[in-house]
C-alpha cells in the first residue's frame, strides 16, 4: 500500500487543508500520515471572525525525530500551507530526511491569491518559499503565486506562450515538474498547466469555467494530483484527473451554495474520484 505525509494547517471547520488532503488522498486508496502545522477553529476565508489559533511549530521536529526512529518512509512528501518562514525552514530539514530517490515531494507554495500576499507573507517569506520549491519534485502554484515565487507583476490576462514561459521559469527554480492552477484563456474554461522539464514536455487540462468562487478548490486540486502521482499516473494523467474532480466539487456544491459558502461539497463526489484513481 502506497503512503504519503502532508504537512499543513488544520482548519476544524472549513473544509480546506487537512480536512481535505487527509479524506481525499486516503480515498484514493493511499495510506496517509499527517503532521499539523497549526490548528484552527474555523479557515480565515471570508465569512469567518474571531477563529482560534494555535501554532504548532514546535511540535513538528519531534513528530519527525520520533518517525526517523521508527524507521517510517513515505512514497510521498506534500506540503500544503506553511505559517511562517521557521516553518518552511523546519520542513525543508524534514525533506532533507525523509527524502529518497523513489519517493517524490510535492509542494503548493501557498502565498496569496488575487494578485496579494495573504496575512502575514511578504516578500522575504516568498523567498523562503522559493528554497522550498527548489527541492520538489512537483510545485503547484496559483498565478499570484507565480508572481511571487518569479518576482514579476501579477497579471491575469495572459496566452498560451505567458504560461509556457513561466513554466519554464519556475523549473529553473529547481523542480523538475511545475503545475500552474487557476489557467483561464477568457474562452469560458479554466484549468491547470504542467510543464515536465526533462522531457521537456507541456500539458493543458482545462474544463468549464464555473463563475463561482468556491473555497478550498487549490487543496483539493494538489491534494489530488499528489494522490494520482503515488498511484503512477503520468502527468498528463494526473493534471486531468485533478481537474475534473476539482470541477465535479464545483458542480456538486452549486446546489448548496447558500448553505455551503464556506466550503465545497467534495464529500459527494469521492466516489468519482476512487472510480478516476482506478482508471
Amino acid at each position: 500500500m502506497k503512503r504519503a505525509v502532508t504537512i499543513q494547517d488544520i482548519s476544524c471547520f472549513g473544509k480546506c487543508s487537512l480536512t481535505v488532503a487527509l479524506p481525499v488522498i486516503s480515498a484514493m486508496g493511499i495510506e496517509t500520515a499527517v503532521i499539523p502545522t497549526a490548528v484552527l477553529s474555523t479557515h480565515t476565508g471570508t465569512g469567518f471572525s474571531g477563529y482560534t489559533f494555535r501554532d504548532l511549530t514546535d511540535d513538528i521536529v519531534p513528530v519527525s525525530e520520533h518517525w526517523k526512529k521508527l524507521g517510517l518512509s513515505f512514497d510521498a512528501l506534500y506540503t500544503g500551507y506553511l505559517g511562517s518562514k521557521k516553518q518552511v525552514e523546519i520542513i525543508s530539514e524534514f525533506i532533507d530526511d525523509f527524502s529518497t530517490e523513489s519517493n517524490v515531494t510535492v509542494v503548493d507554495p501557498v502565498l496569496g491569491d488575487g494578485g496579494r500576499y495573504y496575512a502575514g507573507f511578504d516578500d522575504e517569506f516568498a523567498a523562503e518559499m522559493r528554497k522550498l520549491c527548489a527541492k520538489a519534485d512537483y510545485i503547484i502554484p496559483n498565478m499570484t503565486e507565480v508572481s511571487f515565487l518569479l518576482g514579476i507583476p501579477y497579471t491575469d490576462t495572459y496566452d498560451e506562450d505567458y504560461i509556457k514561459d513561466k513554466l519554464v521559469r519556475l523549473a529553473e527554480i529547481g523542480c523538475r515538474t511545475p503545475v500552474i492552477t487557476g489557467v483561464n484563456f477568457g474562452d469560458n474554461r479554466q484549468g491547470a498547466a504542467a510543464y515536465d522539464s526533462e522531457r521537456k514536455e507541456f500539458y493543458f487540462s482545462l474544463e468549464e469555467n464555473i463563475q463561482r468562487t468556491v473555497h478550498g478548490t487549490g487543496d483539493i486540486f494538489a491534494s489530488v494530483f499528489t494522490g494520482a502521482v503515488v498511484l503512477g499516473k503520468t502527468v498528463e494523467r494526473a493534471l486531468d484527473i485533478a481537474v475534473k474532480y476539482t470541477v465535479d466539487c464545483i458542480r456538486a456544491t452549486l446546489p448548496e451554495a447558500d448553505e455551503m459558502w464556506y466550503g465545497t461539497c467534495f464529500e459527494l463526489c469521492l466516489g468519482k474520484l476512487i472510480e478516476y484513481a482506478d482508471e
